[in-house]
């Protein structure tokens, strides 16, 4: 017969002194620390055996060798170019390949490249001014080609390389003006086959009429790709544009860069 274990009863006035009950959490402990200390044991003894062993050899290439163009001496022919043949891009090259050709029947007036004072003289109301904007966006080269057609129809190419594409992008955003009441009166649109923000047209709201001249209507479109800018100025001195000759004209140049 089992004794039912009295607990002696405490004199009047004092506390009972009670200890929790005894829980599981230190065992859990000790065991996770256990499989802590095992798992890094392995890794260490994996990694001395690993150290003793012989490298492994890797198998071998399918193609045992690469052609490479065999070294040349240098010469009268060597350039930077063919130094540097595969980190050469397109855009390094001469920049007036880059520039469309005139069509069938017009009259070519100038080609080849401008200097950024040149360029600015004829450009800009205030020369200093505008020289100084290009230099301070890294200016590089400018190309251009001119022509007209039956003294008519004038056009102006432009390409300016500058030296990284944040002088492109902020000579791009310069032509905010081009839509005020002076030139062509209206804020333009989104160049056609162009990514959004990319490229602009702009073309006259109105005819330009001056005592003994021509009545004359501008087209003028502003596109970047990577570090150059394209500017095309389209001229008819009958008051007439052709807004599709403009875009395609437009679309030529661009796919050209």
């Amino acid at each position: 017969m089992e004794h039912a274990e009295t607990i002696p009863e405490q004199p009047a006035g004092e506390e009972t002194a009670v200890r929790r009950p005894r829980d599981g959490r230190r065992t859990v402990l000790l065991i996770a620390g256990a499989v802590v200390l095992g798992v890094l044991a392995g890794t260490v003894t994996g990694y001395a055996i690993q150290y003793d062993r012989e490298p492994t050899p890797l198998p071998p290439l399918a193609q045992q060798k690469i052609d490479q163009p065999k070294p040349q001496a240098p010469n009268e022919s060597t350039s930077t170019r063919s130094v540097n043949a595969n980190r050469w891009h397109k855009t390094d090259d001469d920049l007036t390949k880059l520039l469309i050709e005139a069509p069938s029947g017009a009259k070519a007036a100038s080609s080849g490249y401008e200097s950024p004072d040149e360029f600015s003289a004829h450009y800009y109301e205030h020369p200093n001014q505008g020289l100084g904007f290009q230099l301070r966006n890294g200016i590089r080269r400018i190309a251009a080609r001119r022509w007209f057609e039956n003294d008519t129809n004038y056009v102006s190419v432009e390409l300016f390389q500058f030296a990284d594409r944040s002088g492109a992008d902020a000579y791009q955003d310069d032509n905010g003006y081009l839509g005020t009441e002076e030139y062509a009166g209206n804020p333009g649109k989104d160049l056609a086959g162009v990514p959004a923000a990319y490229g602009h047209v702009w073309i006259d709201s109105r005819t330009h009429e001056k005592p003994g001249y021509y009545p004359t209507r501008s087209a003028r479109v502003v596109a970047r790709r990577g570090d150059i800018v394209m500017e095309i100025e389209y001229t008819n001195n009958r008051g007439t544009i052709d807004e599709g000759t403009v875009v395609e004209l437009a679309k030529r140049q661009w796919e050209r860069l």
